[in-house]
């Protein structure tokens, strides 16, 4: 039987239902006073899937209060299906393709796939590598920056810095410069000091590097990329998938929504098979973040289609 025909991706009192079971684990919590111990459902023809008074303060709310989910007009149904794509689709999935599939518009579809990557934000802040694990620090240049010229070089494009442990998660950054005033205090915020770090050959690695238990390097213009345990070959492989996502189903991302996408990319890596994490745990685990925040309309969606931020197919 197809994972898709679930009753969650259809009914909307079950969609309901299983959100509630993950944001409610220990059952209805009154989002208005915080009242947990007398909460009464609302049934009746009339009333909405899943509607629930507080017998405290007396107000009537749902789940999706206080979540990307709150006066959203689409169906809970939909927004399970929107969130399963996104997160099993190792590239990602574009709001073009989510508009044809969901049959929604193509800016509701947009705007979903948005308040998703909100969610699989995590803004994870403890240290990589304790205990003298291997952190391996490096980055990459995506697009271009609007109203910059182009050049030979890379100070035309976005810069990402990544940093990832291995056999652990990754961590990005969409940075405005590749330089050790940029790069040096993001390293240290978010490596521990007994970690080992490995880079390439760049210059503004060598002085945060000394910071740390060791500091392996690879020389890659020479054509080095394995010394011992020295190699980037981690973040190279994160970095593939990255690009490929990004020049191949988005095709163009502008520098005001590169976190989001980049944090999107971050959230599959972190929640990926090896780590023993399935389609539908993926899923679970980005609605968990569905909580505390709210993403508004006028924030997110283009001005103009002069001023698009994804361009796919």
């Amino acid at each position: 039987m197809s994972i898709l025909c679930g009753a969650h991706f259809h009914d909307e009192t079950a969609a309901i239902a299983r959100l509630e079971s993950i944001l409610w684990p220990n059952g209805p919590v009154c989002p208005h006073c915080g009242n947990a111990d007398k909460v009464y459902e609302i049934k009746g023809k009339t009333a909405r899937p899943g509607l629930k008074t507080c017998g405290g303060c007396r107000k009537q709310f749902t789940v999706k209060i206080g979540t990307l989910f709150e006066d959203s007009h689409v169906p809970m149904h939909k927004w399970w299906q929107a969130v399963h794509l996104l997160c099993s689709s190792k590239k990602g999935i574009s709001s073009h393709q989510l508009h044809r599939t969901l049959k929604v518009t193509y800016k509701t579809a947009w705007f979903m796939s948005h308040r998703i990557r909100e969610a699989m934000r995590t803004g994870e802040l403890s240290p990589m590598g304790g205990g003298s694990g291997i952190v391996e620090a490096d980055e990459t240049f995506i697009g271009s920056k609007k109203g910059v010229p182009k050049k030979r070089a890379y100070h035309h494009k976005n810069a990402v810095l990544s940093l990832v442990e291995r056999g652990g998660e990754v961590r990005s950054f969409h940075v405005d410069k590749a330089d050790s005033a940029t790069i040096m205090p993001i390293v240290r915020e978010n490596v521990a000091k007994e970690a080992r770090v490995m880079t390439d050959e760049a210059k503004y690695y060598n002085k945060v590097g000394s910071e740390f238990a060791e500091h392996g390097t690879v020389n890659h213009s020479a054509g080095e990329y394995v010394r011992g345990d020295a190699h980037t070959n981690t973040l190279e492989n994160y970095y593939s998938i990255f690009k490929r996502g990004m020049k191949g189903v988005y095709q163009h991302c502008s520098e005001k929504h590169l976190h989001r996408y980049v944090a999107e990319f971050d959230f599959r890596y972190n929640a990926r098979s090896a780590l023993g994490v399935d389609d539908e745990g993926r899923a679970e685990k980005a609605l968990k973040g569905v909580s505390g925040k709210r993403l508004m309309y006028r924030d997110s969606f283009p001005a103009s289609i002069g001023d698009q931020t994804e361009r796919d197919v």
